[in-house]
C-alpha cells in the first residue's frame, strides 16, 4: 500500500555562507506524491564516501568545527580558510543536499506498472541527495536488490564497485596488462583485489601501514608495497618488474607518490631494456589521479623519460564514454557479486543527527582507511 504523500522527512544540507563560513544542518523537506513513473524510497542506508565528504565539508578546516542548534536539530559550522574561498565561489550561498548513493524500501509508487511493481521492494539508488529520510526516484533508475539483501548490503553498490571495475576496464582499453592502486586497503581497494584475483590480473597494491599490508595479504593479495618502509622504492620496482604494470590509479593525489610510481615504472622497464636512450624507455607509463586524500600539490621529479602521462580520472565521465552496453555489463556483474566481490564493510552505523556530532566528524572526516561510516537516516 502506498504511504500517504507528501511525506515530510529530514535532509542533510551543506551551505557555504557569504561570510566564508560553512554550515551543515538538517532541514525538514516535503517529498511530493510520485509522478506516474516515479517511486518514493525510505532510505535506510547510505555510505559516507570520500567524494561525499568533499561536498559535505568542501574546503572547510575541520579543526574549527563547532556544534550549535539542539540535540534533535543540530547545526555544525566550520571556517573556510581565506586562501580556499575562491575555490568555493561556485557554491557560495547555496544550500546543497549531500550523499551520492543509498538503499532503502519503496513506500510510495506512481501509477505506471513499472513503478507499482517496486512497491515494498528494497532498492539501491544513485543520484545525489541520499542523506535524507526519503528520496523520489524514477522507477527505471532503481536497482532492485535480491530477496534477503539488506539496504546496508546494497547501499554501496554503485560508486566503489563501478570505480573498481572502471579501473580494470580502463587498463584493458588503454592496452595495459596489469595495474597499480594506492590507498589499497580501503573498501574499494579490497574490491579491486577480489576482481583482479578472480579475473587473473596482476595488481600491485600500495599502502601506508604494515597492518594494511597484512590485511591485503590476508585476502590473497600477492604484491603489496608499504610506502612507509625504507625499502619502498625498491619493493615497488621489483613488483613492477614481476607484473609489468604500467598504469596506476592514485587515490592520494597530492604529495610525491604519483611521481614515485612513474619513477619506479621507468626503473622496472629499464631493467629489461635492450638499448639505452637519453629520452627514456618508449613504453607509455600512466598515472590516473582519482582522489584527493592528500590535498597538497602533486610533486614529480622528472626522471622517467618522455613516454608518460599524469591526468585525472572520474567514474561518471568514464561511464559516459563507454556506452550503454558496457555500462549494463558492469552493473550486472555488481548485482551478481554484491555479497562477495563487491561486499562493503563499515566501521560504524550512525543516524543523520549523529552524522553532525563533532566526535563522529573527527573520525569519518579523516577519510582514513578502515573508518568508513554508514548513515541510516531511519535510525532515531
Amino acid at each position: 500500500m502506498n504511504h500517504p504523500t507528501p511525506i515530510t522527512g529530514l535532509q542533510l544540507r551543506s551551505h557555504v555562507l557569504p561570510s566564508g563560513e560553512l554550515q551543515v544542518s538538517l532541514v525538514n523537506v516535503d517529498t511530493p506524491a510520485p509522478a506516474a513513473d516515479e517511486v518514493v524510497v525510505r532510505i535506510e542506508a547510505t555510505p559516507i564516501n570520500p567524494s561525499d565528504i568533499g561536498l559535505l565539508f568542501g574546503a572547510a578546516d575541520l579543526s574549527t568545527v563547532k556544534a550549535t542548534g539542539t540535540p534533535a536539530s543540530p547545526v555544525v559550522t566550520a571556517q573556510i580558510p581565506a586562501a580556499a574561498i575562491k575555490s568555493m565561489a561556485g557554491r557560495l550561498d547555496q544550500s546543497l543536499p549531500v550523499g551520492n548513493e543509498g538503499a532503502g524500501v519503496v513506500v510510495a509508487a506512481g501509477a505506471s506498472p513499472a513503478a507499482q511493481a517496486l512497491l515494498g521492494k528494497t532498492v539501491a539508488m544513485i543520484g545525489g541527495a541520499m542523506y535524507a529520510q526519503y528520496r523520489s526516484m524514477k522507477a527505471d533508475q532503481c536497482l532492485v536488490l535480491d530477496a534477503g539483501t539488506t539496504p546496508a548490503e546494497g547501499a554501496s553498490c554503485f560508486v566503489n564497485p563501478l570505480t573498481a571495475l572502471g579501473m580494470v576496464e580502463t587498463m584493458r582499453r588503454d592496452g595495459h596488462k596489469a595495474l597499480i592502486h594506492t590507498a589499497a586497503a580501503s573498501n574499494l581497494g579490497q574490491m579491486l583485489n577480489r576482481i583482479c584475483i578472480k579475473d587473473g590480473i596482476d595488481l600491485v597494491n600500495i599502502v601506508r601501514k604494515p597492518e594494511q599490508a597484512a590485511l591485503l595479504r590476508g585476502i590473497g593479495a600477492k604484491y603489496v608495497c608499504d610506502s612507509s618502509s625504507p625499502s619502498f622504492m625498491d619493493d615497488l620496482t621489483d613488483a613492477l618488474v614481476a607484473t609489468g604494470a604500467t598504469v596506476a590509479f592514485d587515490a592520494t593525489g597530492g604529495g610525491k607518490l604519483a611521481g614515485q610510481i612513474l619513477s619506479c615504472m621507468e626503473a622496472a622497464l629499464g631493467r629489461t631494456a635492450t638499448e639505452y636512450s637519453r629520452y627514456g624507455t618508449n613504453v607509455h607509463k600512466q598515472v590516473y589521479i582519482y582522489g584527493g586524500l592528500n590535498t597538497g600539490p602533486t610533486e614529480i621529479t622528472r626522471n622517467f623519460g618522455f613516454a608518460w602521462g599524469l591526468s585525472g580520472w572520474l567514474l561518471f565521465p568514464f561511464l559516459q564514454t563507454i556506452g550503454a552496453d558496457a555500462n549494463q555489463r558492469l552493473r550486472k556483474r555488481v548485482a551478481a557479486e554484491l555479497k562477495t566481490t563487491f561486499a562493503s564493510h563499515y566501521s560504524k552505523e550512525i543516524s543523520l543527527v549523529e552524522a553532525l556530532q563533532p566526535e563522529h566528524i573527527a573520525v569519518y572526516g579523516q577519510r582514513a582507511t578502515g573508518t568508513k561510516y554508514l548513515i541510516n537516516p531511519s535510525k532515531s
